[in-house]
């Protein structure tokens, strides 16, 4: 008996230590910026293309979820997908803006229109410690395609999970413009 109980605290004690440890590289990456893409490589110049379609999709993603009640909430891993659904024809991206819940611009990752190769999906990840977003977080899109192709989809999923429970969903983009 006495051995079972020795070898039981000991693999209480190891699961103690590794989960400190994992929560001390979490709480480091607190202070770090939002979540920053390089596409410059990818930056086209649109006035050499004629007879774009424009257009302007909206697409909520949630940093985090209330739980329980408004006073408690779970922050969320957001993966933003920018996708090309053609195979013959490259989309482009001219603005993608990160705002709060109450409006307030965050972020633009989008500093010069960028072409997304055929079928080609670009992500942006808001980390789950970044809480600037809130509940009710968003994006603009702003967009050109060649006429007769298909527009861009965007969409997100939130995942999160605490201990062995887990928690994800999706969210669609629409298009407003």
């Amino acid at each position: 008996m006495k051995t079972y109980v020795q070898k039981s605290l000991a693999l209480i004690t190891l699961v103690s230590l590794a989960s400190c440890g994992d929560f001390d590289s979490f709480k480091k990456h607190e202070e770090e910026p939002l979540s920053t893409v390089d596409w410059s490589h990818k930056e086209v110049n649109l006035k050499s293309i004629d007879s774009l379609i424009y257009g302007k999709s909206y697409l909520s993603v949630y940093s985090q979820v209330y739980s329980y009640t408004e006073h408690t909430s779970l922050d969320l891993t957001a993966t933003v997908s920018i996708r090309n659904t053609n195979s013959d024809a490259k989309s482009y991206l001219i603005r993608a803006d990160y705002y709060d819940t109450h409006g307030k611009k965050l972020h633009s990752y989008v500093d010069a229109p960028i072409a997304v190769d055929e079928l080609e999906t670009l992500e942006i990840v808001i980390a789950e410690f970044d809480q600037k977003g809130g509940t009710g977080a968003n994006f603009i899109f702003e967009w050109a395609v060649e006429p007769s192709t298909s527009k861009p989809i965007f969409e997100a999923i939130m995942i999160s999970t605490y201990g062995q429970q887990g928690l994800s969903f999706i969210s669609h983009g629409h298009q407003i413009e």
